[in-house]
Parts: C-alpha cells; structure tokens; sequence
C-alpha cells in the first residue's frame, strides 16, 4: 500500500464531512469542497479520522489511493485555512491594481493587461508589486497564480518579469566583448 495513504486524513473541529456515493464534500468555515472518487478507492470514517485504502491490491489502486488521501488532506485544509500564492514584479514601470474580480497589470507592453479572476479564487495588492492570490481550491489558486506568471515570465539577463515570492531567477552573464 502507498506510504502516503496509510495515514489517516485528520478532521479538525468544525469540518465536516459528507459521502454519497463517489462524491465526497468537505465543509468548513471558509467554504466547501467536492471531489469525485475513482472506483478502485474506498474510504472509511471514525471519531474524526478519514482512512483511505485501496480496493485491490493492483499498482493502480494502490497509486490512487495516495493521491486521494492527498487530494483529501488539501480540501481539509482549503476549506479551514485556505491557500495563498505571493507574486512579486520585478521591473521599472510593472504595476498590478485589483478591482473586484479583475486585476490590471502593467508589464511594459503597449498595452494594459486586464486578468480576469475566476469565481472561488480572490487576487489583493497589498502594494504595487505585489499579488496575493487566495483561495480554498488549492489547485485553482496555483493555476491562477501561473496564468498570471505566464504574461511575462522572468528573464534571464536582468530578471525582470513577473515571479512567484521567494523564487530564485538565476541571471545569465551578459555578452563579452
């Protein structure tokens, strides 16, 4: 069996949690998760403590049950404490400003860039070179967060661009002559 899915997801105080079916829901103070199981996966629950194993004892199964104790683990926790991704703008001139759903970037092209944010997923601008980018789905908040990396990636030779806080760009030397 998975290493990953011998341990049990744990359900802190105040989640709850519902099986109809293949469909599992997860509710908690900042909202609430589904996820369709796959068929060779079970799940079993006691006192506050969600176990996941494997229906057979295939390589298939046993792989899928790893990721669904994984994918069970990050609902539990989106919908407690949520997930955020920092952004940071690297450049003379690139601006980010959040209205509402959208977020307006300047990244040196001749024209603003104008990002439209899905429902469920939230964007602030603590500063102006800075992004927040928040949600309780972490997979939604790690793709929002790269759609908004991809309009203008970090180069190599000044850094410039668009990274993620924390990211290291390594620099390439310039030309010599």
């Amino acid at each position: 069996m998975s290493r990953i899915a011998k341990e049990p997801v744990e359900l802190p105080q105040g989640t709850e949690f519902r099986q109809e079916g293949n469909v599992v829901t997860i509710k908690g103070s900042k909202g609430s998760l589904s996820l369709e199981l796959n068929t060779e996966v079970e799940l079993s629950q006691d006192a506050g403590l969600v176990r996941v194993a494997p229906r057979s004892g295939s390589r298939f199964s046993t792989a899928v049950a790893g990721t669904t104790r994984s994918l069970l683990a990050n609902m539990v926790q989106g919908v407690n404490s949520g997930f955020e991704r920092k952004l940071e703008l690297v450049g003379v001139g690139y601006r980010a400003q959040a209205q509402g759903n959208k977020l307006n970037l300047t990244l040196g092209f001749s024209h603003p860039v104008v990002y439209q944010v899905p429902d469920g997923v939230s964007v602030e601008t603590p500063s102006q070179t800075e992004v927040i980018v928040k949600g309780t789905d972490k997979q939604k908040v790690g793709q929002v967060a790269a759609e908004i990396r991809r309009f203008r990636p970090p180069e190599p030779y000044k850094g410039k661009g668009v990274r993620y806080a924390g990211e290291r760009v390594v620099i390439k030397e310039a030309k010599k002559k």
